[in-house]
């Protein structure tokens, strides 16, 4: 459970970033997220699917800034 909220930590970090709207903070945010996704998608805890998802949709949306 504590790994799934770390995962969902993650996440809002960068959303949280995304939506100050500040492309440089966002891209660093992010790049400190994806190895945490990764690895919790390499313990089982989530799909490797939803994480590529997540850090997908995550990418696309900084591009958009």
């Amino acid at each position: 459970m504590s790994l799934r909220s770390t995962l969902r930590t993650a996440i809002k970090k960068v959303r949280k970033a995304i939506d100050a709207g500040d492309k440089a903070v966002a891209q660093a945010v992010f790049k400190e997220s994806q190895p945490v996704i990764d690895s919790i998608a390499d313990k089982n805890i989530v799909h490797k699917n939803l994480a590529a998802r997540q850090k997908s949709r995550l990418s696309a949306a900084i591009k958009a800034l």
